[in-house]
């Protein structure tokens, strides 16, 4: 259980999922109607396509859960942790998503797929980032496992079993986070298009760079 839930870690997580719904979202309302974050409808339209001998739809659906694997191995060997603490890069991490993001714009707005392999890796690199915390397995782009998790919990109570109370705020606010961004991808990309993912590309970098400055200036203080 938690001794205690850092705010960084609510709100950095709650942040990151709300990134993700913006993106997924646009991901859904494009052209392609595919969602971006995660990759269960992805291996299933891979298998779909292996079924119907579509060459073309195997290509496609393989190279996008490659790209999300891709962001995962990146964000491995630069975090090189599955714990989430202070301390590590995850500035790095946040910069190098927010500039995916933000390169796969002009590529999805003329309809080049690339566009979409670009956003699949920068959703690899975050989902990998923020992986555990505390024994509580965290994930900011998809919520199969999160909803499950609160199921199990709530289940437990009915029970009259222990829960943790903490555990269970953090789960329900990558949730609702998560939520929110959906929604808020939804009136953005009604106004703005695929345009809608500079705004999470520049959520991500700009946390990232203040991230990193932070550290910097804090490794400082302790070396001096």
């Amino acid at each position: 259980m938690f001794a205690r839930l850092p705010r960084w870690v609510l709100g950095g997580g709650a942040l990151l999922a709300f990134v993700a719904g913006i993106v997924n979202a646009s991901g859904f309302l494009g052209v392609q109607h595919q969602g971006i974050t995660h990759l269960t409808g992805t291996t299933t339209m891979l298998g779909i396509a292996l079924g119907g001998r579509d060459m073309a739809g195997m290509l496609h659906f393989a190279a996008l859960i490659g790209a999300f694997m891709a962001g995962c191995v990146a964000s491995g060997m630069i975090v090189q942790d599955s714990t989430l603490r202070l301390g590590r890069r995850y500035g790095v991490v946040l910069v190098i998503e927010g500039a995916l993001l933000a390169l796969a714009v002009p590529l999805l707005v003329r309809g080049d797929v690339a566009g979409e392999y670009l956003a699949s890796a920068a959703c690899g690199l975050q989902n990998a980032m923020a992986s555990t915390y505390s024994g509580a397995v965290l994930r900011t782009t998809h919520f199969s496992g999160t909803l499950t998790d609160l199921g199990i919990f709530i289940g437990h109570r009915l029970r009259g079993l222990p829960v943790d109370a903490r555990r269970v705020r953090l789960l329900l606010a990558l949730v609702l986070a998560f939520l929110c961004g959906a929604v808020a991808g939804t009136w953005l990309f009604g106004r703005l298009g695929y345009a809608a993912l500079y705004v999470p590309a520049a959520a991500t970098a700009t946390i990232g760079s203040v991230y990193g400055i932070y550290q910097h200036l804090r490794a400082r203080r302790a070396g001096g």
